[in-house]
């Protein structure tokens, strides 16, 4: 994908998914300025992944909301804080948060570190790997994710968030229109 082409997918995500655009940079912008996550913040970023699957949504939200917002303010703060040069460290942490799994660890690190990191979702995998790759979503997947995305964000001198936003529309699109299992 060329960078003019990545640069229509992404406008096109943001004018397509105005809730999602609004509620990513609204989350984003508190975890960048607080450097921790709350409980509800948490809940936030669990209802904007899984918006469009009500039924993995609910089951997710009766673990997150086991957890004491103390123990998610405390480890998303000593995560926050590495650097990416510490991935696997940082999703392994924020998976000891009750009902947080590779992929909403990855929104997380997306959320707070944009330039960095993308959302590690099957349709930009299926972008990355084939239309009939589905990822296993651990940490060692996550982390492949997060290489193949970063190698296009720097050969276009863009930040991950930007490649990742115009592979999943790209794929989200092409999905629909041809009826692709998703």
């Amino acid at each position: 994908m060329e960078k003019s082409e990545i640069l229509e997918w992404c406008h096109k995500y943001d004018e397509e998914h105005p809730w999602w655009a609004k509620k990513e940079k609204e989350l984003g912008d508190k975890l960048r300025e607080t450097g921790e996550l709350t409980k509800e913040d948490l809940i936030e970023i669990v209802e904007w992944k899984f918006k469009t699957t009500p039924p993995r949504m609910k089951r997710i939200l009766g673990y997150i909301r086991q957890n004491e917002d103390d123990i998610i303010r405390d480890i998303s703060r000593s995560v926050l804080k590495l650097s990416s040069k510490y991935d696997s460290e940082k999703i392994e942490r924020l998976c000891r948060i009750k009902g947080v799994g590779a992929s909403t660890a990855s929104v997380i690190l997306t959320f707070h570190d944009p330039k960095n990191y993308g959302v590690f979702d099957i349709h930009v995998w299926r972008e990355l790997f084939g239309k009939d790759s589905r990822p296993v979503y651990t940490t060692r997947e996550c982390l492949i994710f997060l290489s193949e995305i970063r190698e296009l964000a720097k050969k276009h001198d863009l930040g991950v968030r930007f490649v990742e936003k115009a592979l999943f529309k790209r794929n989200l699109t092409r999905a629909r229109t041809q009826r692709w299992r998703v």
